[in-house]
């Protein structure tokens, strides 16, 4: 005879009994999506700034005018960024449009020694040491534009960095005081690393407006 076995199903619990999420109240929400509109409106007037600021004095390599002085912006070493910069600079040297290059840049940061590294590349490549200035000290944009102009007493000089950083850096040497025009140097990059920096350059022109408003000394150690 067959057994009986009494079989249980497991039961789900009622919809009104399961413990609802919590959610974050309405106003929080708000005041969130109002500070992000925030954010984005603030940075996308500074790069607006910027560019507005540096009109008139952004060219090509090829069409670049002449002065005494050209300064090189680190970056990190071994890397496209900084050797398009380099070769930009090499050129507008044999050229006859500078006769002397100030390499400025982090000499002891995560991203290498970038002032040794653009010495080391410009000599190899004929700029002979006398034509050679170093600032070890250029730690970010703003840094190398006050340290020309407070620290070399540079005044009239060319900037040579790539397309997506050279209306803050002509901006910002400008409005320390120098006579700058920006060389728009090359870059063998990858769309995804070109993306990532042109994306920072929205928050890094906001830094560049707040620099202008309230002026700090450069870095000095």
């Amino acid at each position: 005879m067959k057994r009986f076995q009494p079989h249980f199903r497991r039961r789900l619990p009622a919809p009104w009994l399961t413990p609802a999420r919590p959610r974050l109240p309405w106003p929080v929400l708000r005041a969130a999506l109002v500070a992000v509109l925030l954010a984005l409106t603030l940075a996308t007037a500074s790069v607006v700034w910027t560019r507005l600021a540096s009109s008139g004095h952004r060219y090509d390599l090829s069409s670049a005018p002449s002065a005494p002085v050209a300064i090189v912006f680190g970056a990190q070493v071994d890397t496209p960024f900084l050797t398009g910069r380099l070769d930009a600079t090499v050129s507008l040297f044999r050229a006859g449009k500078v006769n002397a290059i100030l390499v400025s840049g982090n000499a002891s940061g995560s991203s290498g020694n970038e002032t040794s590294a653009m010495t080391s590349y410009l000599l190899a490549h004929g700029v002979p040491p006398s034509s050679l200035l170093v600032d070890p000290l250029g730690l970010t944009t703003y840094d190398t534009c006050a340290r020309a102009a407070q620290v070399f007493h540079l005044q009239h000089v060319l900037l040579v960095t790539q397309p997506y950083h050279l209306p803050r850096a002509v901006t910002l040497c400008r409005h320390l005081g120098l006579s700058a025009d920006g060389i728009a140097a090359p870059c063998s990059c990858s769309p995804v690393l070109l993306f990532r920096n042109q994306f920072r350059e929205l928050f890094a022109a906001v830094l560049a407006l707040r620099d202008s408003l309230w002026p700090r000394p450069p870095a000095s150690s």
